[in-house]
């Protein structure tokens, strides 16, 4: 099975992933991309929703809550980001103030909540790592947002940098070492001609896959360890979606790469 998945930009609403596919339990994730004036609207009664504004502006509405003006960011890699957690039965309402592309994540839920507006001073970046795998992380809906399932944030590898390391995994529960998390990538890369590396391996080596990453792919990451790297001269992002039983990051370093930290 190919863990790899071609996003292909459409104007309006493209399901990416869904429920039960590709060994997910969990994770559910679309693009929105809307132009000027166009609109998209939603209910959700059983799932939380995640909208990440990744570039673009646009209004949202939802029940009670307008919101105007929501995005800055002419793309990934020109500042934090804009977002709203929407829990289940709430309408809501997306219109483009311009060209706007949102990434869409979902799980299940039965949380009574209040829609949030996350700002880009909420949003939490951090440098993680040293040397050629340093990188920029950015905690977008945090564990501080009142979320049932999800957690979700952006990653920035400068050229020829890695992240996702050492390589760690999130796939059994067995805390205090690790919690079991599925996880998305969806990739961006810039200039967008370029292009990364991502692994996925578990440590029997029953999954051991090497996939090369181009700009607006999406890697489905149910199980093992994903390191991945950006080719020299190409700036790499990634949006990161983790969803589980348990709403606990706990990642658990592979042993053998483990000393690099230190």
């Amino acid at each position: 099975m190919s863990y790899l998945i071609k996003y292909m930009e459409a104007e309006g609403y493209t399901q990416v992933i869904s429920k039960n596919s590709k060994n997910l339990n969990y994770i559910e994730l679309g693009i929105l991309r809307l132009s000027k004036e166009n609109s998209f609207t939603n209910k959700e009664e059983s799932k939380e929703t995640a909208l990440i504004i990744l570039s673009g502006r646009c209004i949202i509405k939802c029940d009670k809550y307008e919101w105007k003006s929501i995005g800055k960011r002419k793309s990934v890699f020109e500042g934090k980001a804009y977002a709203v957690y929407i829990p289940p039965n709430h309408n809501y309402e997306i219109v483009g103030e311009s060209e706007v592309e949102i990434a869409v994540c979902k799980a299940p839920s039965d949380l009574k909540s209040e829609p949030v507006l996350i700002t880009p001073d909420d949003v939490k970046c951090r440098i993680v790592g040293k040397s050629n795998w340093e990188r920029k992380v950015c905690d977008i809906i945090n564990l501080d947002i009142n979320a049932k399932r999800l957690v979700v944030g952006e990653t920035f590898n400068p050229p020829g940098n890695w992240s996702s390391y050492p390589p760690h995994k999130h796939d059994e529960d067995n805390l205090p070492c690790e919690v079991k998390m599925e996880e998305v990538y969806f990739f961006k890369i810039k200039p967008q001609q370029g292009f990364g590396m991502q692994r996925l391996y578990t440590k029997s080596k029953d999954m051991d896959e090497v996939y090369v990453i181009e700009n607006n792919d999406v890697v489905v990451i149910p199980k093992g360890y994903h390191p991945v790297v950006a080719a020299p001269g190409y700036a790499l992002y990634y949006l990161w979606v983790l969803a589980g039983e348990n709403r606990i990051l706990k990642p658990n370093d592979d042993p053998e790469h483990a000393w690099i930290k230190n």
